[in-house]
């Protein structure tokens, strides 16, 4: 039986021709990077273990969830690439969410459909964190009409409190509200590891 969380040939190769576009679009991002490296690393996981194959599934969850991913970085060494979600704007199919599990059942009405921790775990990627975020925003600025839920440090969400981010008035802001909110402008930015 086919591994739910893996790509067919054709899928696969759509994918490496929409990162390979955006990738190249899009160079500020990824200075000193040649594709030809992100693209060896990308097809190996075509043909890889099946942990390989569920990473390139991943990437693909954030492309069709509106993520549109790209390089952030490669590190020779291990051969790592890092992809952060670029869209100038939240992810539309990843809006409406709690932060996490808890303050979804926390709601005693109005529940969204899910949560952020949630969604992003099932894609197989995770939050950005809040030092990921205000690096996403030194190359251009997203979020000015929405603002994206960011991985919360444990003392904060210990407290019932979550974080997110936005761009307004020229600098990104850090804020913070009650881990069950949700608003039809905030999603969630997620980053993987490949």
């Amino acid at each position: 039986m086919k591994n739910k969380k893996e790509l067919s040939a054709k899928q696969a190769e759509a994918l490496l021709q929409t990162l390979q576009a955006r990738f190249e679009n899009n160079r500020n991002r990824h200075k000193g990077i040649e594709w030809e490296r992100i693209q060896k690393k990308l097809e190996a996981c075509i043909s890889g273990s099946p942990g390989e194959k569920e990473k390139l599934w991943s990437l693909n969850e954030m492309e069709i969830t509106g993520g549109e991913p790209d390089v952030v970085g490669y590190d020779k060494k291990s051969g790592t690439i890092l992809f952060y979600d670029y869209a100038v704007e939240s992810p539309k199919a990843r809006r409406s969410l709690c932060y996490d599990r808890e303050g979804l059942e926390s709601r005693k009405e109005h529940k969204p459909s899910n949560s952020a921790m949630e969604m992003a775990a099932g894609m197989g990627i995770e939050l950005l964190t809040e030092e990921q975020y205000h690096e996403l925003q030194q190359f251009e600025n997203f979020d000015t009409k929405t603002s994206s839920w960011l991985n919360t440090p444990d003392a904060v969400r210990k407290l019932g409190g979550a974080i997110f981010g936005d761009y307004r008035y020229g600098r990104v802001f850090i804020y913070h509200n009650g881990a069950q909110s949700y608003y039809g402008s905030r999603g969630f930015r997620g980053a993987l590891k490949i």
